[in-house]
Parts: structure tokens; C-alpha cells; sequence
């Protein structure tokens, strides 16, 4: 029981929250973005600590570095994809270094299990010369949060903490520790910190000594471990890779795990190549530390034995090496996948089926509503990053012209519309492009888990906040049609999308309706078939509710799903979806 003490089991992000809080980490700005989310919502729960939703990651990026500059130690999380929009900040921000110490997790989605892509950010910290800490467990990810602190302040830089799906969402034992809050005095350093040509160029030679400083830390560093075993197979590796090493192999192989990878040691990649027969790497996606051992000189297996996309596992590895060493180590059963839904109820279906019916082109968005792209609604036809349809409606409409003025719509939701549509929505103003972009509001940032944003009113914590009116925004910025609609009543989402459609005006449709999921969202009673009414003529299945099935030919209501918006009873010719009476409390 005593060795015991101070210890929790805790997901990797809470982890990270764990060691902000103990590293005096006084101010955080994030922007949700799945595997990073919970890292700011579990930093949220410490009262010491100021958390705030930004509405997107530059801001959030931009204000951690305020912070910074103010002398307390500051953090934003963000996705891989998240770390593109940051981008802008973060490679001057290694220019002008930091005051007091300021962490960036990004947190990679190898699998795409809820992104688009699955870039690798260490391309980031190599290009923009910053340090980055991967920890392989949720006990690292506590203990290279703290550290990454320490190399913050001491090399004056910011640092990159680079978290992956598993290691975010997997649990482990942490060792707590108290909480100490250093404090930096402000200093003005123009030479330092306003990055014009004349002092940037003076600032580039300080970043590339800071390079050579860092990697000959890294050579020593305590994250960058030699583990030897059999001497036959030396394999280097980082991150989860770690841990599928090691689940497969245990102590029967070498291993040096990289807890540093940007930027990576030279000696000590050496000094562990000589003591093995064969050297490998297994590192997630892109050839990072294969191509610099390659570059060292070395001799290497890697990406011609192991893949250079989706994520790693045991089985993957232990297939891959059962192969080049002639034994099978595979384990379990692959388990089947189960492709993903709008839920019952979502406000966004109606709005998709009545898009669907009008035979409109759509150029989706990132959110839960980008599942208006799979069957049988199959309406979305382009999504490619947050903000972007409102841009490529644009662009669409300009080349085209009337052939698709009349058809073609942009779909985006409301937090996405605040991180990165309202610039898109400018350059049709702006422009007069004749386009219709549809704001499907459903008073939350849905995808992520339900986080505020600036349209709900409501900040991290759930106290009143700022409200951005979004009706009154559009109108600001240029658009004198707006109109709003509840996507559950089909017939009024047909008459206003014709309507807007058919006017040669820029126009935006607000398609409001709170997400089916919240918490004080009151539903009716589930819907009930009237068998003797039913005809089996499946026109009910045409919105794709997962509440609704057939059986022996008729239409069934799941009663556990159902939350009775009576979209599906809309759809019915003979009236066979009927409401229920709510029972009087």
C-alpha cells in the first residue's frame, strides 16, 4: 500500500494536465482537436490554473505566448492538424524564444481514427528548430511535461510535447508530486521579441547554436534510454512503438527508446549501433529517425519492413519481424471496425436529406456533420480542413458561374464557422460570389465532446461568456440575406433553400437546432410504428437514423434511441410513425 502513495492511474491527457499543474503552468489556450481535447479539459479542473477555449489554434498559440512573455509559464494543446493553423506563430516563436517556459502538446492521429490526415508533426519541430518530447505512457507523459519546462527555460525555446492516440487515451500509473510556481520578471527586448528583418536576421544564428546545444544534451538526456538485451537485433524506437516493442520482444532484444526526437543524438545512436548484430527502426508514419541514422553513416532497417502509413501494433510488429527472423508471434484476432454515425435525433440529418433531395453539390466542412458523406445521404461531396468550404464555394462558383450558382452550397458549423469560416465568408462578401453557405449551429463544438465556443455564451468551465451573435455577424460583414431554420422541420429547410438558392445575392442559411446529445436537451417520447398502417416502404431508412430498422417487413423504433424529432414520421406517406402521449409526473 505505501508504494502506492501519490500514485493514480490516469489517461495519458490527464497526465499532461497533472504535469502542468505541478509544474506551475498558470495559463492555457487550446482549441479542441481529438486525440488532444482532454488535456486542457482535465487542466481546466485545477482552480490554479486559467483555461480558456480559443477559436482556433493561432490564437490559442499567440495568447500561450503572451503569457509567456508576461513571465508565467504558459500551454496550448492542439491536434496534428491543429499545429498547421499554429504554424504561422510557432516558427517565429523559435526566433524569438520564450521568457518563461511555454509547452505546445500536438498530438498525431496515425490511423486517422478522427482526422483527415495522418501527418507526421515531428516535420514541424525539425523545420521550425524546436525541441520535441515524445513520452510512450502516461508516467512519461507527466514526467516530459515537467521536463519539458526546464528545456524551455533553459534553452530559451519553445517545446514541442508530442502525444499520439494511444498514449493519450491509454492509462497507466503517474506519480503525483506538488505543485511550485516559478515567476519571471517582464523585460522590454525589442531585439529579442519584434521580429522585423533587421532583428530576425540577428535571432537565425542564435536558433542554429541552440540547435547544436540541444543535441548535445540530447546525447545525455535522461528521455533518451539504452535498454540492452540479446545483442542479435538492436531495434531504436519512440513513442507507443516503444511499448509494441516491447509487448512483443520483452527483454530478448536491444532497444533504445528516443524520448527526444527533435532534435535526435549522434553518438549515442553510434555508440548503440556498435554493440548490435542488426539495427532497426520502428517508428510510426515517416522515416524520421531511420533517415538520420542513415545519414550517420549506418547501416538500418526500417520502412522496408514496416509500414509507412495507418498505426503500429503488436501484431503488425510481430508480424514484420516473424517474417525477417522466420517466427510467427502474432496474437488475437483482428477486430472487426465499426464505421461511424450520425446519432439519432442529430440536428443535422434533416438539413443533409433536404440537400440530398435538391439534388445540391456540397462542399462539406470538418464536424460531425462531415458524416453527411455517408450513405444513404451521401450529400457532402469535398472536405478537405477546417474553414475551407466557405472558400471553395467561392472559388467553385466564380469558374462556373450560373451553371452551379443556383445548386451548389457550402456546409460548416458553428465552432468551425468561428475558427476559420468567417475569413472565408469575408472573401465572399468581399468578392460577390452568388453562393449559399448553410451554418449548421448546433450550439456546440460536437465532434471533440462538447466544448463551448464563442457562439454558445458559455466558457471552459461552463460560466457565461462572451456570445457571439451570429446572425448579426453575417449581417456585419456584408450578407443582407440571412435566414435561420430548424433543421428537423423539412419542409421549412426545402422553402428557404430554394428560395436562397434561386436569388442572385450572396446569402447565408443558419440551420439551428442544439445537438441531440447535450444534457439539458429535452426530448419527446420515442416514436411508435403503426403496423397496421406500415407498408414496408423503407422511406423512413431514407435519413439514415440508426433508431429506425425493418423487421418482417415493417419499420422498427429503437425506444432507447429515438429521441422523437419526428424527422423520419415527415418522410412517411401513410402515416405509420406515430407520436407517443407523455406520461404526466
Amino acid at each position: 500500500m505505501g508504494n502506492n502513495e501519490g500514485k493514480e492511474l490516469m489517461l495519458g491527457n490527464k497526465a499532461v494536465a497533472r504535469g502542468l499543474f505541478e509544474a506551475g503552468v498558470c495559463f492555457i489556450s487550446s482549441y479542441p482537436g481529438t486525440p488532444s481535447t482532454e488535456v486542457t479539459e482535465e487542466a481546466a479542473k485545477y482552480d490554479e490554473i486559467y483555461c480558456e477555449w480559443a477559436p482556433n489554434e493561432k490564437v490559442a498559440m499567440e495568447a500561450a505566448f503572451g503569457a509567456s512573455l508576461a513571465g508565467r509559464r504558459s500551454f496550448c494543446a492542439q491536434k496534428h492538424v491543429g499545429l498547421n493553423v499554429a504554424a504561422d506563430p510557432l516558427y517565429t516563436m523559435s526566433y524569438t524564444g520564450v521568457n518563461a517556459g511555454l509547452v505546445i502538446v500536438v498530438a498525431d492521429d496515425a490511423g486517422m481514427h478522427s482526422s483527415q490526415n495522418e501527418q507526421d508533426s515531428r516535420h514541424h519541430a525539425i523545420a521550425a528548430k524546436v525541441p520535441m518530447l515524445e513520452p510512450s505512457d502516461s508516467a512519461e507523459a507527466l514526467e516530459y511535461t515537467k521536463l519539458a519546462y526546464e528545456i524551455s527555460e533553459k534553452f530559451d525555446t519553445p517545446v514541442l510535447l508530442k502525444m499520439c492516440t494511444r498514449v493519450a487515451h491509454s492509462q497507466s500509473l503517474v506519480q503525483k508530486s506538488e505543485r511550485t510556481v516559478p515567476d519571471f520578471p517582464y523585460e522590454k527586448n525589442i531585439a529579442k521579441y519584434v521580429m522585423m528583418p533587421g532583428n530576425a536576421k540577428k535571432r537565425h544564428p542564435i536558433v542554429e547554436a541552440r540547435t547544436k546545444a540541444l543535441i548535445e544534451y540530447a546525447e545525455t538526456a535522461p528521455v533518451n534510454r539504452v535498454e540492452m538485451g540479446d545483442t542479435k537485433i538492436g531495434i531504436i524506437t519512440c513513442s507507443t512503438s516503444y511499448q509494441y516493442v516491447k509487448e512483443v520482444f520483452g527483454d530478448t532484444v536491444s532497444v533504445l527508446k528516443i524520448g527526444m526526437t527533435n532534435p535526435l543524438p549522434e553518438n549515442l545512436i553510434k555508440d548503440f549501433a556498435a554493440k548490435v548484430d542488426k539495427l532497426y527502426v520502428v517508428e510510426e508514419l515517416d522515416p524520421i529517425i531511420e533517415n538520420h541514422v542513415k545519414a550517420l553513416g549506418l547501416t538500418v532497417t526500417g520502412k522496408d519492413l514496416l509500414p509507412m502509413i495507418d498505426e503500429f501494433s503488436q501484431n503488425l510488429i510481430s508480424d514484420a519481424f516473424g517474417k525477417e527472423t522466420g517466427e510467427s508471434l502474432s496474437i488475437d484476432d483482428p477486430i472487426p471496425n465499426r464505421p461511424p454515425v450520425m446519432c439519432a435525433g442529430c440536428p443535422h440529418r434533416g438539413l443533409f436529406y433536404t440537400l440530398k433531395k435538391n439534388n445540391c453539390t456540397v462542399l462539406g466542412d470538418i464536424g460531425c456533420y462531415t458524416l453527411g458523406a455517408v450513405p444513404p445521404l451521401g450529400a457532402i461531396e469535398m472536405t478537405l480542413c477546417m474553414g475551407a468550404s466557405i472558400g471553395a464555394l467561392h472559388g467553385f462558383n466564380k469558374v462556373r458561374g450560373a451553371e452551379s450558382e443556383n445548386k451548389t452550397v457550402a456546409v460548416i458549423g458553428d465552432s468551425t464557422f468561428m475558427h476559420s469560416g468567417m475569413t472565408g465568408l469575408a472573401n465572399v462578401a468581399y468578392n460577390q460570389s452568388n453562393s449559399t453557405i448553410v451554418i449548421v449551429d448546433n450550439s456546440i463544438t460536437g465532434m471533440t465532446g462538447h466544448q463551448q465556443n464563442p457562439t454558445t455564451g458559455y466558457n471552459i468551465k461552463g460560466d457565461p461568456a462572451g456570445k457571439i451573435d451570429l446572425e448579426a455577424l453575417c449581417r456585419a460583414m456584408g450578407f443582407e440575406r440571412v435566414r435561420v431554420v430548424d433543421p428537423y422541420n423539412l419542409d421549412e429547410c426545402d422553402k428557404v433553400l430554394k428560395e436562397e438558392l434561386a436569388v442572385s445575392a450572396p446569402s447565408v442559411i443558419i440551420s439551428r437546432r442544439p445537438c441531440a446529445l447535450l444534457k439539458y436537451v429535452k426530448h419527446n417520447p420515442p416514436l411508435k410504428v403503426n403496423t397496421d398502417k406500415c407498408v414496408g416502404c423503407k422511406s423512413c431508412m431514407r435519413v439514415g437514423c440508426p433508431a429506425i430498422s425493418m423487421k418482417n417487413g415493417k419499420a422498427a423504433i429503437d425506444n432507447t434511441l429515438c429521441v422523437g424529432c419526428n424527422v423520419c414520421s415527415q418522410l412517411c406517406p401513410v402515416g405509420a410513425l406515430e407520436e407517443q402521449v407523455k406520461e404526466v409526473q
